[in-house]
């Protein structure tokens, strides 16, 4: 059960990927939508290390990642007022404007998505998502030895004893 429901979220995964990819700019990309996306949900103003193991990418790819955006002027990195040797990662206006518009272009596939498969199912499954987003992401935090977000308890499971 568990293999088929990974199978299906990831399929998902891809074919949306793909609807998004095919409305965004000539030059901007899927990683550059969700680290703006990112920003916007949780919060702008992280370092490029926190948004590098909130993706789970090496740093340098969030440094390229991070390049393009300042390329196009979706964000600002400026300096860390708590650390000099490092920045902090901002929105600009027009970076805001850029995932808006991204969201917006996909209105058309949405209705179409409307007409072919039943809302109200899909928002019902919502909660069963979320939850197993908030157990995997502190799975993973408690298996990495990062940070939690959301303890292992609290989502119903014990965590594993250090190895040694």
């Amino acid at each position: 059960m568990f293999f088929r429901l990974f199978n299906e979220i990831g399929i998902v995964e891809q074919l949306s990927r793909a609807l998004l990819e095919a409305r965004l700019p000539h030059g901007l990309t899927r990683p550059h939508f969700t680290v703006c996306n990112h920003l916007i949900r949780v919060k702008d103003g992280q370092t490029p290390l926190d948004l590098a193991r909130a993706f789970q990418v090496p740093k340098t790819t969030m440094t390229h990642t991070l390049s393009g955006l300042e390329k196009h002027g979706l964000v600002e990195l400026r300096p860390n007022p708590e650390d000099g040797r490092s920045k902090r990662v901002w929105l600009t206006p027009a970076g805001r404007a850029f995932r808006d518009k991204a969201i917006a272009d996909l209105g058309p596939v949405f209705d179409d998505l409307a007409g072919g498969v039943d809302p109200g199912r899909l928002q019902a499954i919502l909660p069963a998502l979320e939850e197993l987003r908030v157990f995997l992401d502190a799975y993973r935090s408690a298996k990495t030895g990062g940070p939690p977000r959301f303890g292992l308890a609290q989502v119903g499971r014990k965590r594993d004893p250090p190895r040694t």
